[in-house]
């Protein structure tokens, strides 16, 4: 089951995930702040910090495909979504707000459907357009399955001027599919004010006093006990045997007559769960740019706001489901609290990001990749769809980082980087070059010398979908060797098909006492039983 898809999520729910399936939904889709996010990698001291790239662009624009989703939508059978979406857009007009709500709408058709009775969605969303999105779940999900509107304090919020109010919170929107929705109860440690109440026993154990009685008067409670009557607009909260009980466990505090006192109920603090999650998260904070948990990628959202998510609304072999999974966080905190997943994203760059994190992570872990090539013909498909996401799927079969991606005049010969270590001198440089062509030649060959040189690499890999010619492999030796400090050489210029890529027959060489290390973020190896501690487990409401 743990499996991840590369392509469209709409496509992809639609032809690949069955009916009431998932026990819980998490989706973090872009905000529509007409931002373009750049997936940042890391590099090494002393090197140019160019290896940026475009990871998504959360714009949309009314077109043709806007239309086509909005004519599907329509004519659906849910009339509500269909009558919902035709008064947005005679509001809104056709517009990008439009546009990025049709695109929504459709996609929690298919949320709603795959989801189990028993199971949850959560939408994370910003000002932007919640007011919009939650008109739309409304739709979908039907406005009495509406059941909490989180607020996320990111405690370490923008310090941006601004005039107005300085945003320090998102939202996340939760919905049921019905009233027997999984939620699984959690507890907050006490803050100093609520810990302030609690003083030492004569044991040195930490309890509080709580209130005996109840405003609610109640004839059957409103008995004297042990001296003690409770007022006439008050009762007994207990039954007279939960009193005594409470008495000979030595759970009562006394006036100096022996009598008990009505607010003298012992409350120890290690009998505590602790206190209630409430519907303001404010104890989790964003990932900082200096985070260590930080992996580059655009909007990452904090592992501890994901793994609480998981834990309340699912239980262990649960199905957990991410359609815009990014970097995989929601997958991450699937994995690490015993679930099952399934992530999907609509680039390269995102599946494998995720890829290299969990195994970094659970490195025993054991998963399916879905729409990233397998084969041969496969690859040659993507490159004609794609270009770019060609370019960023073949870096990744040998481990390097894209360059730059689709920014205008980008172009320099390079398509990605690698860095390496051999000695203590420092970081040194692979430049790769990626060709999707049919038609490949000695200029190619000649032309990544050139590049090597202008930027003092040490090593040149070509990466080719057509075969090499001889010449090519002749001109690729005249290059020379790169003359490693441990006594070993390498070809200056290394010609690698993506056939034997994928088949294993090949593989870039060179030294590396970083073992990639200078690359790419590392995310923490997990150990194997962490768990959350959870409240009263496996509650339907």
């Amino acid at each position: 089951m743990n499996t991840l898809y590369y392509g469209d999520n709409l496509s992809i729910l639609r032809e690949h995930i069955a009916d009431a399936s998932v026990d819980l939904i998490y989706l973090d889709p872009p905000f529509n702040s007409k931002a373009t996010y750049n997936l940042l990698f890391r590099s090494p001291k002393g090197q140019q910090s160019n290896a940026q790239i475009e990871a998504f662009e959360d714009t949309w624009h009314w077109g043709d495909e806007a239309e086509k989703e909005f004519q599907e939508l329509i004519h659906q059978p849910n009339t509500d979504v269909s009558e919902m979406m035709q008064a947005l857009r005679r509001f809104l007009g056709e517009n990008d707000m439009m546009a990025y709500l049709t695109m929504i709408a459709n996609r929690l058709i298919e949320l709603h459907r795959i989801l189990k009775n028993t199971g949850t969605l959560y939408l994370h969303c910003d000002p932007t357009a919640s007011h919009y999105l939650k008109i739309v779940l409304d739709g979908v999900f039907g406005k009495e399955n509406f059941r909490n509107e989180i607020v996320w304090q990111r405690t370490n919020a923008h310090n941006m001027r601004t005039k107005g109010y300085v945003r320090a919170n998102d939202t996340i929107f939760i919905y049921a599919k019905t009233d027997e929705f999984t939620f699984n109860e959690q507890y907050t440690e006490y803050g100093p004010e609520q810990m302030s109440r609690y003083k030492p026993d004569e044991n040195g154990r930490l309890y509080k006093a709580e209130n005996l009685t109840f405003s609610n008067p109640n004839p059957h409670r409103q008995f004297t006990w042990r001296g003690t009557t409770p007022p006439p607009n008050r009762s007994w909260g207990a039954s007279l045997e939960q009193l005594e009980q409470f008495y000979a466990d030595g759970r009562i505090l006394l006036r100096k007559d022996g009598s008990p006192r009505m607010d003298g109920l012992k409350v120890y603090l290690d009998e505590m769960k602790g206190k209630p999650l409430t519907t303001n998260w404010t104890d989790i904070d964003r990932i900082s740019n200096t985070s260590g948990e930080r992996l580059g990628y655009p909007t990452q959202k904090p592992l501890a706001l994901l793994e609480r998510i998981v834990a309340v609304s699912s239980n262990e072999n649960d199905i957990v489901l991410d359609p815009f999974c990014g970097c995989g966080t929601t997958i991450h905190a699937a994995e690490k609290l015993k679930r099952k997943w399934i992530g999907i994203d609509i680039t390269h760059l995102a599946i494998s990001l995720i890829e290299k994190r969990l195994r970094d992570a659970f490195p025993s872990i054991v998963f399916e990749v879905h729409g990233t090539p397998k084969d041969l013909e496969s690859a040659r498909d993507l490159s004609q769809r794609d270009k770019y996401q060609f370019q960023w799927w073949a870096c990744s079969l040998v481990n390097a980082q894209p360059y730059q991606g689709k920014k205008k005049g980008a172009d320099s010969g390079i398509d990605g980087l690698i860095f390496f270590q051999d000695d203590k001198s420092g970081a040194k440089k692979i430049v790769v070059s990626v060709k999707g062509g049919e038609n490949v030649g000695v200029p190619m060959i000649r032309d990544l010398g050139h590049v090597i040189d202008r930027e003092k690499a040490s090593i040149g890999l070509f990466v080719t979908l057509a075969d090499p010619t001889s010449p090519m492999t002749k001109e690729a030796v005249t290059a020379g060797y790169y003359e490693s400090p441990t006594g070993a050489s390498f070809p200056k210029i290394q010609i690698l098909t993506i056939k034997g890529l994928l088949d294993g027959s090949e593989r870039p060489r060179y030294p590396d006492l970083m073992q990639g290390g200078l690359m790419f973020k590392k995310a923490k190896k997990e150990v194997a039983e962490t768990q959350l501690t959870l409240g009263d487990g496996n509650e339907k409401h």
